[in-house]
């Protein structure tokens, strides 16, 4: 699978990219207007690469085909869920890791928001790339059980940033609690972040975002 992607370098000859998934219904354009907003005027160039997940039936939304990086079956997303999407869209994220190494990124980041916070997460500990970092939006940690067996040990130290929503009315807060408090207990070195919003962004949440990038690729 082949994901199209929108590509934003912030300066010439980029070294640092940033590949950002969406959310379930979104594409790749969603997040594009938050880079201007982040202020990282102090990074080297970065190149941000925003994929568009394939259009597929989402149980859950009566089988209408949307944006989707994987199923979700039923209302509390975590039972029965859809592994084998969870893994052909992380081969997909694979090779646009591989893709922007190819193109000269010394540090790469993976981000992204509710289902794309899932695909960061589901990759970036599954990744035999070491990778600069995880950003983590107002999701959660996919197929829990398998990571202790999976996980790279070459990205057991990247800083994550992981943050939520309190009166997030599409994934509990207690599910990313859940997926913080699992990373801590697998040695993750994990940056905690909750903000008074639903399931959304602030501008908070995009200060915050700015200073983590600025400290990942200051080192």
């Amino acid at each position: 699978m082949t994901l199209e992607t929108i590509q934003i370098e912030t300066g010439p000859n980029p070294t640092v990219s940033v590949i950002w998934m969406h959310g379930l219904g979104a594409d790749g354009n969603d997040f594009v207007p938050i880079v201007n907003e982040l202020d990282l005027s102090t990074c080297p160039p970065i190149r941000f690469v925003f994929p568009n997940a394939p259009a597929i039936p989402v149980t859950i939304n009566g089988g209408y085909v949307m944006r989707a990086w994987y199923d979700i079956r039923n209302s509390d997303i975590v039972s029965r869920e859809d592994a084998d999407g969870l893994r052909a869209s992380q081969a997909a994220i694979d090779t646009l890791i591989a893709n922007e190494q190819a193109r000269g990124a010394t540090k790469i980041i993976l981000a992204g928001f509710s289902q794309g916070c899932a695909m960061a997460l589901q990759t970036g500990l599954r990744q035999r790339t070491p990778l600069a970092g995880l950003l983590c939006l107002s999701g959660y940690l996919p197929l829990p059980a398998t990571v202790a067996a999976e996980r790279e040990a070459v990205n057991q130290r990247m800083p994550v940033f992981l943050a939520h929503g309190r009166v997030d009315p599409v994934i509990a807060l207690q599910r990313a609690t859940d997926s913080r408090d699992l990373l801590k207990q697998l040695g993750y070195q994990v940056e905690w972040h909750e903000y008074a919003m639903p399931h959304s962004v602030c501008v908070e949440e995009i200060a915050d975002m700015g200073a983590w990038f600025r400290r990942v690729l200051a080192s």
